[in-house]
């Protein structure tokens, strides 16, 4: 069986996404796609004024998130390994929490049309971690435009992201819970987990790690 040529790494703000997708592109010598988070202008707002700038934040995320696929699939996805911290289909995910139903109406126009054009990862590895130990991962990154996000937010941002994860089906699966492990200090965890990612070609897999 192939290994996957395009692992996307996904989960709610501060599971550690990018630490991951960083760890094993560089295991991989794999183009490392980082998604564009800080460049969005409206983040900041968005955090202090959810609902008067929740279209804004989402539409740029959502163009953004949409060109980062375009250059990828144009340079370099068939050409080598990549590992990219986010998939483009977790967009919905944000925007069905965030928008009002006419905003709603109006991005479901848009992201049914780009979305046609954007390739699907060979796997899918979703992080998860309860809200709890998001909250203080967040507090430890220390990012300004997060100082003043609210915990019932990333609460709800938590369930949503677990719904979604549930009931995915458009590629391997392999669900991680990440309150325990640690796998930026822990290489053996890493192998373990680069192992099964490998191999998980059909449905969702659960890993724990330690003894598996």
């Amino acid at each position: 069986m192939p290994e996957p040529g395009y692992i996307a790494i996904e989960g709610v703000i501060g599971v550690g996404k990018t630490t991951l997708a960083t760890l094993l592109s560089d295991r991989l010598g794999a183009q490392l796609q980082i998604e564009e988070v800080e460049d969005n202008p409206f983040l900041e707002k968005f955090y202090g004024d959810m609902r008067g700038y929740a279209f804004q934040t989402q539409i740029f995320f959502l163009l953004s998130r949409y060109r980062q696929q375009m250059e990828l699939t144009q340079t370099s996805l068939f050409q080598q390994k990549v590992v990219s911290d986010y998939i483009f289909a977790k967009d919905r995910i944000f925007a069905y929490l965030n928008l009002n139903d006419d905003e709603l109406a109006l991005y479901e126009r848009l992201v049914k049309i780009l979305e046609e054009d954007v390739a699907r990862p060979d796997i899918v590895v979703y992080l998860q971690a309860s809200t709890e130990v998001l909250m203080e991962r967040i507090r430890k990154r220390g990012r300004a435009y997060e100082k003043n996000m609210p915990e019932d937010y990333i609460e709800t941002l938590n369930k949503a992201y677990n719904h979604f994860f549930f009931h995915y089906e458009d590629t391997p699966l392999l669900m991680v819970n990440t309150d325990s492990l640690d796998l930026p200090r822990s290489e053996s965890e890493l192998t373990k987990l680069m192992a099964v990612i490998n191999t998980h070609d059909k449905g969702t897999l659960y890993y724990r790690g330690g003894a598996e």
